[in-house]
């Protein structure tokens, strides 16, 4: 496909930070990425590159942040030439992709939820989707319906279920008065927890806790948006253990 104008809409919900929503390239050097990383949406782009360098159409653009928080975000993508709209829940950019190429020309196939292994660098090192989509629009062409439909070809459509698996954890909220407290275990010498958290605010206590027999304590607090660590020993020398991230 050689196209001047492009319009892809889809909407996507995951708990995963990283992967590639869609992707198409072609011989000439064009292609197109959309993915996460680290939770924020990146769109690579490059309507074709020249051989001796002098033209250079590669283009990246971020937007978004949080997104693996498994609601329900909404993507429009509107290119017309080197002119790209880029709508992420209704937040609109407006950008012109670098080089002097107005169309983009895809030669294979064009993969939603991954991309398919090239031997390149830039294949080996990318995550496949995890989540859902839905209305998934590829210039006037309903991709859901026709994947659903099996009306795709060439498709390989490989262990997609059209259903939408809600995670199995329970979240909690606390307004920075509340707080939780479970049962200590006095008889074991191993403490060890894992949490996951997501706040706006740059410091707060996530938890604390007594050694039994008044050996010390731990604390895990964030601090200016840094996590420490702060194990206080009370029988030993080098009695004070902290550590930042």
């Amino acid at each position: 496909m050689k196209t001047l104008k492009d319009v892809i809409s889809l909407k996507f919900k995951t708990s995963e930070s990283e992967g590639v929503i869609f992707h198409g390239e072609g011989q000439q050097g064009d292609y197109i990425t959309l993915e996460l990383k680290k939770a924020k949406l990146v769109l690579n782009l490059n309507l074709g590159s020249n051989q001796l360098g002098s033209i250079f159409g590669h283009t990246s653009v971020t937007t978004g942040s949080l997104l693996d928080d498994h609601h329900w975000h909404s993507i429009i993508i509107e290119r017309h030439g080197r002119n790209i709209n880029l709508t992420l829940d209704r937040h609109m950019q407006h950008f012109r992709t670098n080089g002097e190429f107005d169309y983009l020309d895809l030669d294979y196939e064009i993969t939603f939820g991954g991309m398919p292994f090239s031997g390149k660098p830039s294949s080996n090192s990318r995550k496949n989707f995890k989540g859902c989509m839905e209305s998934i629009n590829y210039n006037g062409n309903n991709i859901t319906d026709l994947a659903r439909r099996k009306k795709l070809e060439p498709s390989n459509v490989g262990n997609l279920s059209f259903s939408c698996v809600e995670p199995h954890t329970v979240p909690v909220f606390f307004n920075a008065t509340s707080y939780l407290e479970v049962p200590g275990r006095p008889s074991q010498d191993l403490f060890s927890v894992s949490l996951l958290f997501r706040t706006w605010n740059p410091n707060g206590l996530l938890l604390f806790s007594h050694f039994s027999d008044d050996l010390g304590n731990v604390e895990i607090d964030i601090n200016e948006g840094k996590v420490s660590v702060h194990i206080n020993v009370s029988q030993v020398k080098k009695n004070r253990i902290d550590i930042s991230s």
